[in-house]
């Protein structure tokens, strides 16, 4: 039934009418009566929401020209990005496959390096997205050399979708051998030895399925390459919970298989291993032996040149460890750690160094972070000991930690930080030194001036005592000599708080235009992160999700307090679950902030399970099906907090039609929500709705990244003050 219509906020905001739908939910009191009145706006395709959503956009077109600066910041972030980039190598044989993004280029292309003529090395483009698809909306999502390097899997989304379709080419001519393959989103590539086979993830075929649930129900597969799907082997998953995610990997001789199996986005993981053997039978149908299973732990593990099963695990070590077993009996009984646990670090990847360069003196490399700051270490393979740590080029991150499969006394990383483009970086084991070998193809945008900043680490404290850090970065002119700040500035804040995920110290080309013009960026890294270890994100978790919202206000009060910015001059950003943060941020506390972004946001969390991927976050949200865990999701749903004459400060929602993790109708409805409550003029304090088509929730093109920043930075800088098209 119908209710009344929104009455409409001064300069009017789009009409959008209130039904009178409340349900009753079984709750733990014992129920809830849960009011939803812009249910209507769930079906993008109605006659309603189709009307709704074109008025929002022409609302924005409207506001959007008032903010000065956002062609000239668009620019900007296009002479930022002009540089390109590189990813690390990965080795098989003597062919080198790597990453580039031209400067300019709108994706990354897929080179191989291979010996030429007179030994001279010889670099071909194996895949150019914008090649294939001049348009831009097709991206490169995963890819995957053969054993041998002869053959490479390769996954695209095609057409501004994120279903990834897999394909096989034939690395000397450039052929595709294999494929399409579909229903592979999310699969990795194990291959077997001689490139005839390989193991890969694919959901069962639709009609297989109920309806709606056709972006689940995985299975291990043994795929040969060129046959047909009715040919594929079933080796793993059936009868196992729908939302399972699997993982697969075979040793570099081929003799054993690994393969995990995760509930959605729970953090914990069981692993079983098998022992292949020899031929093509027991390949198909591998008697898969537990290494661990039914623990509350996340765990992986793989076959090493020496023999031994290294299993890396939180089991027992919430910042990580590393353990080596006899692969015959994997169990966590037989293991011993290499790496124990560290107080000081959280365990973030490793790597053997075992060529014969190194003689009787062979090495694990391992990646640390603390307080998210990376740190790399070496120790003696055989029994871990520390030998020495590596000297990294300054304050960041370290990511991509690979070496050659068949052994050597090379590593290659990615360094960045604040200030600094990711870097290649070769570490050599026999002397320990760490060079620099490959860069970025071209350079920032000469309209760009070099200006001085710097990043400091702020510890604040939240309303239970503990201890949050926060990353501030900002121009050095702006700062006296013991780092304070000499004058409040408009400054956004940035967070996440979730899935273990870690903000880390690293170049951005959004964080560098805004505070080169003068603003300073903060990030918090706050409980349901992954900055102190698992026992960090599950404080954040479940129940406890409101520390989260805890922390990233005492983060912001802290900068106020401290003289970083005013209330004023504050403005809060998040994505993804970071929209879900901020939306609970501007809900608890409107008055706190005067400027919002909103992207790609979960904010209904009731029904937050009936839509897209939502299913595979129970373990990390609750389930709202439980009567108690519906008590937990109504304690913060941004959605339901929506009350009526409130201040809330200037919000854009940014949310993408193919976005097939996070539907866009949880910004719908709450943008609805809030213009409707808001006590804020729209010409003072709009809340915007930014709809982009053709496009998902993970990779872009170029073109598309910087327009979408644009208008991001540019809304900020109207409303907190920034000329966001001042060049220093």
């Amino acid at each position: 039934m119908r209710g009344p219509e929104a009455s409409a906020s001064p300069r009017t905001y789009p009409p959008a009418r209130r039904d009178d739908v409340v349900e009753a939910l079984p709750a733990a009191d014992p129920v809830a009566r849960v009011a939803d009145p812009y249910r209507w706006l769930e079906d993008a395709e109605g006659e309603d929401a189709r009307a709704w959503s074109a008025a929002q956009e022409a609302l924005l077109a409207e506001h959007r020209a008032r903010w000065a600066g956002r062609d000239e910041a668009e620019e900007r972030l296009r002479g930022l990005l002009g540089a390109g980039s590189v990813g690390v190598p990965v080795w098989r044989g003597e062919r080198r496959f790597s990453t580039r993004r031209e400067p300019g280029g709108e994706h990354a292309v897929l080179l191989v390096r291979e010996p030429g003529a007179e030994g001279a090395e010889v670099e071909r483009v194996l895949l150019d997205p914008a090649a294939l698809d001049p348009s831009g909306l097709t991206t490169l999502d995963a890819w995957q050399p053969s054993l041998e390097g002869e053959l490479l899997a390769y996954q695209l989304s095609e057409g501004g979708s994120e279903e990834s379709v897999l394909r096989v080419l034939d690395v000397t001519t450039g052929e595709v051998v294999d494929g399409p393959v579909d229903r592979a989103r999310y699969s990795p590539v194990a291959w077997l030895p001689g490139g005839g086979a390989f193991y890969c993830v694919r959901r069962l075929a639709p009609e297989l399925v109920p309806d709606g649930e056709e972006q689940f129900h995985r299975r291990v597969v043994l795929h040969t390459v060129g046959a047909p799907e009715s040919e594929e082997v079933e080796v793993f998953g059936a009868g196992r919970d729908l939302r399972t995610y699997y993982g697969a990997s075979v040793s570099r001789d081929g003799r054993w298989l690994s393969v995990t199996a995760a509930i959605g986005t729970d953090p914990r993981s069981d692993v079983w291993l098998a022992d292949l053997g020899e031929g093509s039978a027991a390949a198909a149908a591998p008697p898969l032996r537990e290494v661990v299973v039914g623990e509350d732990a996340s765990t992986s593990a793989r076959v090493g040149r020496d023999g031994r099963l290294y299993v890396g695990t939180d089991l027992g070590a919430p910042r990580g460890r590393l353990a080596v077993a006899d692969p015959h009996e994997p169990g966590p009984d037989g293991w011993r750690d290499l790496l124990a646990e560290r107080d000081d670090a959280v365990l973030e990847g490793w790597t053997v160094l075992d060529g014969p360069e190194l003689g009787e003196a062979p090495v694990l490399l391992a990646a640390w972070t603390t307080h998210a700051v990376s740190r790399v270490t070496v120790h003696d393979l055989a029994d871990g000991a520390l030998r020495a740590e590596v000297v990294l080029p300054g304050t960041g991150s370290v990511s991509g930690l690979v070496s050659r499969p068949e052994g050597g006394h090379e590593a290659w990383f990615t360094f960045t930080d604040p200030t600094t483009l990711p870097h290649v970086h070769r570490f050599d084991a026999r002397t320990g030194e760490v060079e620099v070998v490959e860069g970025p193809p071209g350079a920032l945008g000469a309209a760009e001036p070099d200006v001085p900043t710097t990043t400091q680490q702020l510890e604040v404290t939240s309303a239970d005592g503990t201890t949050v850090r926060v990353l501030v970065t900002a121009r050095a002119d702006a700062l006296d000599d013991a780092g304070a700040p000499l004058a409040t500035a408009p400054l956004v804040l940035y967070g996440y708080g979730g899935f273990g995920v870690s903000l880390r110290p690293t170049w951005s080309a959004t964080t560098l235009a805004w505070v080169r013009s003068g603003g300073v960026w903060a990030e918090a890294g706050l409980r349901g992160g992954g900055e102190e270890g698992e026992e960090w994100h599950r404080a954040g978790m479940g129940p406890e999700k409101p520390r989260v919202y805890e922390d990233l206000e005492a983060a912001a009060d802290a900068l106020v307090d401290r003289g970083w910015t005013t209330r004023e001059r504050l403005g809060i950003y998040g994505g993804s679950n970071g929209g879900l943060l901020v939306g609970a941020a501007l809900t608890r506390r409107p008055a706190s902030y005067a400027a919002v972004v909103c992207s790609a946001p979960l904010l209904d969390m009731v029904r937050y399970q009936l839509h897209g991927l939502g299913r595979t976050w129970a373990g990390e949200y609750g389930d709202a099906e439980d009567p108690e865990q519906l008590g937990w999701l109504l304690a913060h749903s941004p959605y339901h907090h929506v009350r009526a004459d409130q201040p809330y400060p200037a919000t854009l929602f940014t949310v993408f039609d193919g976005d097939s993790r996070v539907d866009p109708l949880h910004a719908r409805k709450t943008c609805a929500a809030l213009q409707a409550a808001t006590s804020r003029p729209v010409d003072e304090a709009p809340v915007l709705l930014r709809r982009e088509a053709d496009v998902g929730h993970g990779a872009r093109s170029l073109s598309r990244s910087t327009g979408l920043t644009a208008d991001v930075l540019a809304f900020l800088g109207h409303h907190l003050g920034l000329d966001v098209a001042r060049v220093p």
